[in-house]
């Protein structure tokens, strides 16, 4: 039905008021130039511990950041009340550009990948030697998980009281990987953690690893005054009270520059958001090779230049091995 008469002007047409009284939406979004820069600690609930200069501030995400969430390890902006005083809430208007990401998805399947941490410099993969037994797929899914978002690798392995390393080093020999291997007695007395602590200096280290492997207790030698619990809320800083162990926590080094950033532990490591392209590039002396190669190869069929690299001699066969290994990791069920 016609509302209007043919001849209307602007007098005719009746407006709405904006009966909230508030200001229309904008795309603009401000600059906040003068917010202060901060480090995510952890993550619970939606409320955000984070580190602001010597201070322990709680914060949230500033609704303009839209679906952009933060993670464990961001570099963020702050802004509001940063006195970090009791029961006060800052709030992140910014999440600086990443350095690096530990992604990872549910299982193989599953389309939608998770963050787990961000501008970490390295991957501690803890495996045990027995009790339980090593998963050498569940490591070889956290190596393409840090060579395809930018980590360097580090596998330690405990309990070596109960079982030799040498089977687990023989088989990633070739990978020139560093290691450290402790028993439950060094971590005792310490001498296992100050041999994975110079492993850390200067660096942000993530540690992963299946449940049961001695991760947490091994983070708790690291930095003893940060006792972590199986349940409850720890405080990010001095350690105290319980912490669930759904959720990754920031932790700083004592003695030496550097951070431990503990996870939870894992039953698999999806990798369906593995670009396989990437893998590549952990392997400098191979990937000179594969401009010979076809469009798309995947590095392990009958026309990959790799085998006449490597033929060549300009590689070790074991390292090609490897690699493939690692690329076939995706078809393969983890306890294979």
């Amino acid at each position: 039905m016609r509302r209007y008469g043919k001849h209307t002007d602007e007098d005719d047409i009746r407006s709405r008021p904006n009966r909230k009284g508030n200001r229309p939406r904008t795309h603009i979004r401000p600059k906040h130039e003068d917010a202060a820069e901060g480090m995510v600690l952890t993550v619970d609930r939606g409320r955000l511990t984070c580190l602001v200069e010597d201070r322990v501030v709680m914060a949230m995400k500033a609704r303009e950041l839209g679906r952009k969430a933060a993670v464990v390890g961001d570099r963020v902006a702050l802004v509001g009340d940063l006195s970090g005083k009791k029961d006060t809430l800052a709030r992140i208007v910014r999440i600086e550009e990443r350095s690096s990401v530990l992604r990872r998805t549910a299982d193989d399947d599953d389309p939608f990948e998770r963050v787990v941490v961000a501008n970490a410099d390295q991957l501690a993969i803890v495996t045990a030697l027995a009790d339980p037994e090593p998963r050498p797929r569940l490591i070889d899914r956290c190596l393409v998980a840090a060579f395809d978002g930018g980590l360097e690798p580090l596998l330690v392995m405990t309990k070596s009281d109960l079982a030799p390393p040498d089977k687990l080093l023989e088989l990633y020999g070739a990978l020139d990987i560093p290691y450290v291997v402790t028993s439950r007695e060094e971590l005792a007395d310490g001498g296992a953690a100050d041999r994975v602590r110079e492993q850390l200096y200067g660096r942000v280290t993530a540690f992963v690893g299946h449940s049961g492997v001695g991760k947490t207790t091994l983070v708790n030698a690291l930095v003893p005054e940060e006792r972590r619990r199986s349940t409850g809320h720890v405080n990010a800083v001095t350690g105290r009270g319980r912490h669930t162990t759904t959720s990754a926590l920031a932790l700083p080094l004592t003695e030496v520059d550097g951070w431990v950033i503990d996870t939870p532990g894992v039953r698999s490591f999806g990798l369906a958001h593995i670009d396989p392209s990437r893998v590549i590039h952990a392997f400098p002396d191979l990937e000179s090779g594969t401009e010979g190669c076809p469009r798309a190869c995947s590095h392990d069929e009958p026309d990959c230049a790799l085998d006449e690299w490597v033929a060549q001699g300009h590689a070790d066969p074991a390292r090609l091995y490897s690699l493939r290994r690692l690329l076939a990791t995706r078809e393969r069920t983890e306890g294979d």
